[in-house]
């Protein structure tokens, strides 16, 4: 049976303020404890974002890995990050982190359905409005089917 991309424990709601560095490292965190990434892959991410940012607009940072991390990934996942108040994303607020590790090319794919789909303002606010893991977890699942 292959692994979802996303499962419930995937995300945190509602979550209170960190630094940016702590969000990448909680959501690289999920990504090895649900078995998409080696812990090597967390590294990765902050190397990413050292290269260029990944906040993307609309309160939504992506952090992901290089493309010399590809070895440390298992399988397509992400994980999503949701701050109660917007933390600061390199002097963005972002209030929706979401974590990604995609097999061979299959991180474009993620990234190109989350880039569409978040870059409507209603979506965004839906999502920032919701009020439990179970409902982001149906909007996400909606979106990595599309």
């Amino acid at each position: 049976m292959e692994k979802e991309i996303l499962g419930i424990r995937n995300i945190k709601h509602n979550l209170g303020y960190m630094s940016k560095e702590e969000a990448i490292n909680l959501a690289g965190k999920l990504l090895v404890k649900e078995g998409y990434v080696t812990p090597s892959y967390i590294g990765s991410m902050h190397q990413r974002e050292n290269l260029t940012s990944t906040y993307i607009g609309n309160g939504i940072g992506i952090p992901h890995g290089t493309d010399e991390s590809k070895k440390d990934i298992l399988h397509s996942g992400i994980t999503v990050l949701h701050f109660k108040e917007p933390i600061d994303y390199n002097g963005e607020k972002a209030q929706l982190i979401i974590g990604i590790a995609g097999r061979e090319n299959e991180h474009i794919s993620i990234l190109s359905k989350l880039a569409i789909s978040l870059a409507e303002e209603e979506v965004v606010k839906k999502i920032i409005c919701t009020s439990n893991d179970e409902e982001l977890y149906q909007i996400f699942s909606q979106i990595s089917n599309q």
